[in-house]
């Protein structure tokens, strides 16, 4: 099922002028077709297309829905951007497809990459959100450099992707106790920087490692998201069977 996205969907009943070209030119549709409309906010509405125009769809609501996201508690992933582009973009793809509530770029002591095209990858999380076929739009910010971030952090858990073997860190998959809102920080390639690491832990930050393996960052932050939806979903179960 084929899905568009539209913010003003209830109050314009108009496609935005790429979905309408994908809507009309790719894709030819016409006149009297059905559609799926989302909105970023949780809702799908069934339309009929009463003018097909390649720039702004003209649409009627038939009828719509709520479609809630298939996990409850928040997650928010900050991640420093890499060098290359393509990865952090790949990335993005991925964790959006997987499920989170909020995606932050910082801006770190040992970032590579210091600026960054937010319109090419706001559609690029758009177009996730659409393919895997959900209904809520992940807040989407960036570049926040990572001592302002720190003062806006309102998550109970909290957890630093780390890989300086100095310091004392735990597994993320046994630290983590599932179900609870979370944000996990995941560095740049050279990692957080010695001052970030002891900003993160005086605000209630644990140092924790993903696995075996030392990863790449667009690695460690698909690990952390992929981690963190099994273990709420396997702790989740326990509490039904063991209330």
């Amino acid at each position: 099922m084929i899905r568009f996205y539209s913010p003003d969907i209830e109050t314009t009943g108009v496609l935005p002028e790429i979905e309408s070209g994908h809507c009309c030119r790719v894709l030819r549709m016409k006149e009297g077709d059905i559609i799926y409309v989302v909105d970023g906010l949780g809702h799908e509405f069934e339309c009929e297309i009463t003018d097909a125009h390649p720039k702004h769809t003209a649409l009627k609501i038939i009828s719509s829905k709520e479609e809630p996201k298939h996990w409850k508690e928040r997650i928010v992933l900050a991640v420093a951007p890499t060098k290359n582009i393509d990865r952090i973009e790949w990335m993005l793809e991925k964790v959006v497809e997987i499920g989170v509530d909020e995606i932050v770029l910082l801006k770190c002591d040992h970032s590579e990459r210091r600026n960054i095209n937010e319109e090419r990858l706001l559609k690029i999380i758009i177009s996730a959100m659409k393919q895997s076929l959900k209904a809520t739009l992940p807040v989407f910010k960036g570049l926040i450099p990572f001592r302002e971030y720190m003062d806006s952090i309102d998550t109970e858990g909290r957890y630093m992707g780390y890989c300086d073997s100095e310091t004392e860190r735990c597994d993320f998959a046994t630290s983590y106790p599932g179900n609870r809102n979370l944000t996990i920080l995941i560095g740049p390639e050279g990692d957080f920087s010695p001052e970030e690491v002891k900003l993160a832990i005086s605000n209630g930050f644990i140092p924790v490692t993903f696995g075996e393996s030392r990863l790449r960052t667009e690695s460690a932050a698909l690990f952390a998201v992929t981690a963190t939806h099994v273990i709420d979903k396997v702790k989740g179960n326990d509490q039904k069977e063991h209330p």
